[in-house]
């Protein structure tokens, strides 16, 4: 079975050090999204302290990497959402409220599997959201 390396040219970002990490992979007719992020090419976060930009942004990366090898969002099968927020009830659900509202403007009807973990932090202190897919294309 073959395998893709997915790196889309105006989508990499400049790491520190030399990392082998790829964007995705597609395997058969499998796609595997790699954890995307809202950041620039220098890693600066791209909308800072806000859920609904850096939910776009992200979404809008992994759009990049699904087209890269003919995809697109209504392939996605599965996500793994991570997030961070500090607040506490009715303040957490507005915050889901805010992701979940951009999220349905990629995603088709029904949507795909899903699976929201939330974290602490992550490794850039600006970053709110993280999210990797899944994807099934008929090959």
């Amino acid at each position: 079975m073959e395998k893709i390396r997915i790196m889309p040219k105006d989508h990499q970002w400049d790491w520190s050090m030399p990392v082998p990490f790829s964007q995705g992979w597609k395997v058969g007719n499998l796609i595997f999204v790699g954890g995307q992020i809202s950041a620039d090419r220098n890693c600066k976060t791209i909308g800072v302290g806000d859920i609904e930009v850096q939910t776009r942004n992200v979404f809008e990366n992994i759009r990049k990497v699904l087209n890269e090898v003919g995809a697109d969002m209504k392939d996605i099968v599965k996500l793994n959402t991570y997030y961070t927020f500090e607040g506490e009830g009715e303040e957490v659900t507005e915050y889901w409220q805010k992701m979940t509202k951009v999220r349905k403007e990629y995603l088709a009807d029904p949507g795909p599997v899903g699976t929201a973990i939330r974290v602490s932090g992550f490794g850039a202190e600006d970053l709110l959201i993280e999210v990797e897919a899944i994807a099934v294309v008929n090959e």
